[in-house]
């Protein structure tokens, strides 16, 4: 087998490899057999082209143009001339595709379905990345900045992923890596002969080679060196992140995204809301959502719920994957809702702001009927309605019947137990949850009877008497250990509040999970009532047979406290019957005023008193800033600030390199550091203004650098040194050992910096001038490229293709 062969499969293996991270982001994982199979088909087709052999940009275009016919057969074949040929509806069918993938991608959390638009993402993400690996390292022979795109391919990976096999697909990476460098090393080594030895002696009376190590014995084989140092650095790069501190997800770790129902594909992945609630919170403008008309009465009750967050993990809440449906013309009967309990019916008609695009339909719980347009889905054990392909709540008008459930404290407290399977899935906690997150729960709930009694204590702990403070400039922290912390601390904002009720619930053996959506909103003067971003709210819903999910509500200052928890439930019965019958909603605003109503909560806290304000439960006080805004913002300034640094960083790596190298100890290697120190002076010069000028001697040279720039004696003779000395490397017949030379450049260096003025100091380091070799060489290498593959080039072949083959063989 030949090295380019066996480098073209290495270079396969380490996008393979690389390629094995993105495993744990989409369910199957047949999408990497098919990867393989083209990224065989591909290499295939470059190792061929080598052997033609055909030019180096030639061979990266025939690898291109066949990754675009293997990806046509497979994706668009239906479109293809004859399944094969792109052609322009097999172009507007990869668009498509895409354009699915990425929607795609923003509705489904890990691990999301693999539908067409994410495969084609998958498969031809890893084709392309494998085609630049493949130019790198074989067609260009440079495997070390094939690096770059497989640490681009791993990083995405590395980045979504969160089932803590991560170290995993870091040493696959890294072994597909370091095996890709060994194989280009024995590459370059077989190119000089035989692979070098280090056991074998040299023969007697011939001199030590150079690859001798000290005192004559035979260094170690350079493959077998590197394989060591390979080894090495990858133990130290898995032993390092073990000791250091963990930076694993937190109590609020965004992972997911917005979701939303599969194209077809009969389930919802597991999806995250709380992206969109926390980008919503951090908005610095009270934004409208949404407004609506209800018959009910009152609406401090009227939650508008998005989804159920039902799995724990430790560290964070999510959704499950769940079945969807069709939206029924009649949703079923709320799970575990009883006859006995007091039922009333309301209807509400909402209208979304055209600039809110949620996949997930606000809607009061639980809803029985919904009438609304377009492409939507229903998830039954949510009771919650999810768009389809792309489908989001921008602009909608919808009504919905739901009903108004008004259970008493006592048949919440006769409650029997749940079923065992709800309460199996709802009641569980991981092992990596801390023991004092229970042992709290045991304590705030001591002397409970039952568990309406533990719930009750539990919201009243948080809500009431437990020193809780709300603070919205609480960080929401990382680890399993995050909600000890905001146990300990007691600052938090709903989000904390919630999540940490329903966990410690789980752990008393309550079924629990966290509830996404709004709180009832501002009522307007025309009678409706408006939501806005800081509405937006996290509560916990706890299950209770006979009555069903029952919302509680711990955060203090935010929301409702429900009637059935409260001591002394308030006089007056809610009606049966809608009393105004909901009309059209007008066009939602900008700027909903304050609501001067005081909830349950502030009066079991006693601090009503006038108009009461709604704190706005935001991520940062008075509004803030993102974390994509905040990303982005950052990265521009640091590139603002380093590229400007990039020509001193330069000069300061040549710099170091021309005067700190060591070499070897041979004649050669002392003549190549004399010179290497000769351009740093000249260079240097040319920083501090004295242009250089290649046809004088070194001597004459220095003369000049000495008068322009006025140095005084000592880096005047230093510089006359260092014009000697090349004089020596350069013209004398048997030079002689030269010492000290970098001392004396460096000695040169600082006469320059002493008799130049602030200015031109801050030019010759931020700014010099010596910096202009890079445009030129960079022209040079145009040129060269022009030269060789340009028209010259190119006229010559078909000069050579019109000549008769018997005249060019003449």
């Amino acid at each position: 087998m030949s090295g380019s062969v066996r480098l073209a499969i290495c270079a396969a293996l380490a996008t393979v490899a690389a390629a094995c991270a993105l495993l744990p982001l989409v369910d199957p994982a047949s999408w990497l057999l098919q990867a393989v199979l083209l990224l065989t088909v591909q290499s295939a087709a470059g190792v061929a082209a080598r052997r033609v052999p055909l030019a180096r940009p030639l061979t990266l275009a025939a690898q291109a143009v066949v990754t675009l016919l293997l990806l046509t057969l497979v994706f668009a074949h239906d479109q293809a001339l004859g399944g094969l040929l792109p052609s322009p509806q097999a172009l507007h069918e990869f668009a498509l595709l895409l354009r699915d993938g990425g929607d795609d991608v923003g509705q489904y959390a890990i691990p999301a379905p693999l539908t067409d638009g994410i495969r084609l993402m998958l498969v031809g993400g890893v084709l392309v990345i494998g085609l630049v690996v493949d130019a790198l390292a074989v067609t260009y022979r440079s495997a070390a900045p094939a690096g770059l795109p497989l640490l681009a391919l791993y990083s995405v990976a590395a980045g979504l992923s969160d089932d803590g096999s991560d170290w995993l697909w870091f040493l696959l990476a890294a072994a597909g890596y370091l095996l890709l460098l060994l194989a280009e090393g024995r590459d370059r080594l077989s190119q000089w002969g035989r692979v070098f030895s280090g056991g074998a002696p040299h023969p007697a009376g011939m001199p030590p080679s150079g690859l001798a190590g000290a005192g004559g014995s035979p260094a170690l084989a350079p493959v077998r060196t590197g394989r060591r140092i390979g080894v090495l650095a990858l133990g130290i790069a898995l032993a390092v992140p073990a000791v250091l501190p963990s930076l694993d997800g937190g109590l609020l770790d965004r992972q997911g995204s917005n979701g939303g129902a599969g194209s077809g594909g009969g389930t919802i992945s597991a999806v995250n809301p709380l992206v969109s609630l926390q980008d919503s919170l951090n908005q610095p403008e009270n934004k409208e959502v949404l407004r609506y008309r209800t018959s009910s009465q009152t609406t401090q009750d009227l939650y508008l719920r998005i989804v159920a967050l039902d799995r724990f993990d430790g560290t964070s809440w999510k959704s499950s994957e769940r079945h969807v449906t069709d939206v029924p013309s009649q949703l079923p009967s709320p799970a575990g809702l009883g006859p006995s309990v007091r039922v009333s019916s309301i209807d509400t008609s909402v209208s979304a702001a055209d600039w809110y695009a949620q996949n997930w339909l606000p809607l009061p719980y639980p809803a029985s009927r919904v009438e609304i347009d377009g492409r939507w889905r229903y998830e039954p054990e949510g009771r919650t309605l999810v768009g389809d392909r792309g489908q989001t709540t921008r602009g909608a008008r919808y009504r919905a019947t739901s009903l108004l459930v008004e259970p008493t404290a006592d048949q919440l407290a006769a409650a029997p137990a749940p079923p065992s399977r709800l309460r199996k899935e709802y009641t569980e906690v991981p092992d990596s949850l801390p023991s004092v997150v229970a042992r709290t729960a045991r304590e705030v709930t001591a002397g409970a009877a039952n568990a309406y009694e533990k719930a009750v204590k539990l919201q009243d702990w948080f809500a009431v008497n437990g020193g809780f403070r709300y603070d919205t400039q609480v960080q929401s922290g990382s680890g399993s250990a995050a909600i000890v912390r905001f146990l300990k601390q007691k600052e938090g904002f709903c989000v904390h509040f919630s999540f940490s009720m329903a966990a410690m619930a789980r752990t008393l053996g309550i079924p629990a999970r966290v509830a996404v959506g709004f709180t009832p909103g501002t009522a307007q003067a025309d009678g409706s009532v408006s939501v806005g971003l800081k509405d937006a709210h996290a509560w916990p819903e706890l299950y209770f047979e006979g009555v069903g999910w029952t919302r509680f509500e711990p955060t203090p200052s935010r929301g409702t406290q429900p009637d059935y928890t409260m001591e002394q439930t308030p006089s007056g019965t809610p009606t049966d019957e809608p009393t105004t019958e909901p009309t059209e909603t007008s066009e939602p605003t900008a700027a909903p005023t304050a609501s001067d109503s005081c909830s349950p909560d502030m009066k079991k806290l006693g601090t009503c008193g006038g108009a009461a304000a709604q704190q706005p439960d935001n991520g940062a006080s008075g509004g803030g800033w993102s974390a994509t805004k905040v990303t982005s913002w950052s990265s521009l300034a640091v590139l603002l600030a380093v590229v400007p640094l990039l020509p001193m960083l330069w000069r300061r790596r040549i710099r170091t390199r021309r005067l700190n190298g060591s070499g070897g100890r041979t004649e050669q290697d002392a003549a190549d550091r004399v010179l290497a120190a000769w351009r740093e002076l000249t260079d240097s010069a040319w920083d501090f203004g004295v242009l250089p000028d290649d046809s004088l001697t070194s001597r004459r040279a220095v003369a000049r650098m000495v008068r322009i720039a006025g140095l005084d004696d000592e880096p005047a003779r230093a510089a006359q040194r260092v014009a000697e000395a090349v004089e020596q490397v350069l013209y004398a017949p048997q030079p002689r050992p030269v010492t000290g030379v970098a001392d004396d450049v460096r000695l040169v260096l600082a006469g320059f910096r002493a008799e130049a003025g602030r200015r031109e100091r801050l030019r010759a380091l931020l700014a010099p001038r010596s910096a202009a070799q890079l445009v030129w060489a960079a022209g040079q290498r145009w040129s060269a490229l022009v030269d060789r593959w340009g028209a010259p080039r190119w006229a010559r072949w078909a000069s050579q293709l019109r000549t008769p083959r018997g005249q060019q063989e003449n």
